[in-house]
């Protein structure tokens, strides 16, 4: 498609502002937070409602152009990066809180909303929203959905899936459809336009109703984490959580990791359900404490940040509990917080680990992958002897209550060949993570990043119904192509590359 007549067509129903197509402003949009691959777009569109969204897609759709949605650019798996011959989406001048319903507990808002700006306007009402990822002060809500993202409090509270009421989403054609909870019926529409299941088309300006679910299938849940490839988010309604009446933080160091992974899993066999519980090794801690100065302890191994909320008698019952097992588990040193200030600093560190591990070093990959507690000890030694055999740094830290790992491979992709055993690398941790019964990502998605590890983790016959599914939405396959769900025969040239006489060419991972 030429980039001019691509340009009149959509600036017949969009602002002139509102479409970016010179080469120096489409280089902002050409990588997400994960900056090792980039693309530039064809062209990006701003639109500021949800009828541009519609216009932007029926044109798309007549013109067979790519479109790949984008919040606020801080995904860490490539899944915004741009099509060569398609536009970039960008939801970002969508980003209203349209209504706070503190009686039923829900808020209303456009995808490109911030994440933290939810829980600042729900805040008077005594609520928040729960799913609280490292980037929540710029991350919008409509990624979030996009990559199911979770957080710091996913253990107690659950990922954004457990945390949406209903959706609006704009499909590839520029219909409009409600899912969830609080779907509505278009008056527009005729019985025969109504998609069924407790889902409906709707007009533009429809606000849903409140109810804890729809009948018929669970077409929300299928449509968070589904990467921008079903359809474009252009409203959600997202649960809120009483704020709770107290919560502390205990610090827990280690000289070694595999105790405090093990005191991970000692807590939550007790019968604690803490509302996060952090893990960082040596590398991470140091890094952290010189970036943010949270008052971490330098010589540690390990350390665990545990936050326990609720009622306050509840929280000091169970503080003393959580303290006992860490003791047990030889902890040097454990220290609480004492007030919300220093509850706030020793979360500081977790919370800006990512930008303090970009001070040491030239570029990091952030791998996802997740795998039973159980198996926290074991699948960290390997890391690290993974680690020692490509000779690349990695620090870990990672959400240990739910055995969500986030190991960051530091590399300088300037030195040839250096991403390149990089991307080996964060294979590897991830094949380690499949064998040990877990998952090649948690919460950043799959995108471009992790592509070719999803023929490790799905058969053909798995990936088969990942693409019917995607093309009951999107037939032509227009909405973020290339991304997320391999093609059959990548997948057989990627297992053709990694399988020599019937055997995997990772042999010391069957351990697991």
């Amino acid at each position: 498609m030429n980039r001019s007549a691509l340009s009149r067509r959509l600036r017949q129903f969009l602002p002139r502002a509102s479409v970016i197509d010179r080469a120096d402003s489409l280089r902002a949009y050409e990588c997400d937070g994960l900056s090792a691959y980039r693309q530039t777009p064809l062209l990006v569109a701003l639109p500021e409602n949800i009828a541009q969204v519609r216009q932007t897609l029926r044109a798309c759709h007549a013109l067979r152009v790519p479109v790949v949605s984008r919040g606020a650019g801080t995904g860490l798996s490539g899944g915004a990066l741009p099509h060569a011959q398609g536009i970039v989406l960008s939801l970002a001048k969508m980003n209203r809180v349209l209504e706070i319903d503190a009686e039923n507990r829900v808020a209303r808002v456009q995808p490109g909303a911030r994440n933290i700006v939810i829980s600042e306007a729900a805040r008077p009402f005594g609520l928040f929203y729960a799913p609280d990822p490292s980037s929540q002060i710029a991350c919008s809500i409509g990624g979030n959905v996009a990559e199911n993202a979770g957080g710091v409090h996913c253990l107690k509270y659950g990922l954004t899936v457990h945390n949406i009421a209903a959706l609006k989403i704009a499909t590839i054609d520029g219909e409009l459809i409600n899912l969830g909870g609080g779907a509505v019926l278009d008056a527009e529409a005729g019985a025969g336009d109504s998609p069924g299941s407790g889902d409906s088309t709707a007009p533009d300006d429809a606000a849903p109703a409140a109810a804890l679910d729809a009948p018929g299938l669970d077409l929300t849940a299928l449509l968070v984490g589904s990467e921008g490839m079903l359809g474009v988010v252009v409203e959600a309604t997202v649960n809120l959580r009483p704020l709770p009446q107290a919560a502390t933080v205990l610090l827990g160091a280690f000289d070694a990791v595999q105790p405090a992974a093990d005191a991970v899993a000692a807590i939550i066999g007790a019968g604690i359900l803490p509302a996060g519980v952090e893990m960082m090794d040596a590398p991470a801690i140091r890094a952290a404490e010189a970036f943010a100065a949270a008052g971490y302890p330098r010589d540690a191994a390990a350390i665990l940040l545990c936050e326990l909320d609720g009622f306050d008698a509840e929280v000091g019952a169970q503080a003393e509990a959580v303290r006992a097992i860490m003791q047990r588990h030889r902890a040097t040193a454990i220290r609480a917080a004492t007030d919300a200030a220093e509850r706030a600093k020793l979360w500081s560190g977790r919370k800006s680990a990512f930008p303090a591990i970009g001070r040491i070093s030239p570029d990091y990959y952030c791998i996802d992958g997740s795998i039973p507690r159980r198996h926290l000890g074991r699948v960290l030694a390997e890391i690290g002897r993974l680690s020692g055999e490509y000779g690349l740094r990695v620090a870990n830290v990672f959400h240990a209550g739910d055995g969500n790992l986030h190991p960051l491979i530091l590399y300088d992709a300037n030195r040839d060949g250096e991403l390149q055993r990089t991307e080996e690398l964060g294979a590897r941790i991830l094949e380690c993570c499949i064998a040990a019964g877990g998952s090649i990502t948690g919460e950043h998605g799959v995108g471009v990043e992790k592509i070719d590890s999803m023929c490790a983790q799905f058969s053909a016959a798995e990936l088969a119904q990942f693409h019917a599914v995607r093309e009951a939405f999107d037939p032509l396959r227009l909405l973020n192509p290339g991304k997320a769900i391999p093609t059959l025969a990548r997948c057989a040239e990627h297992n053709a590359m990694h399988v020599h006489r019937g055997q995997v060419a990772f042999p010391d991972l069957e351990r697991f």
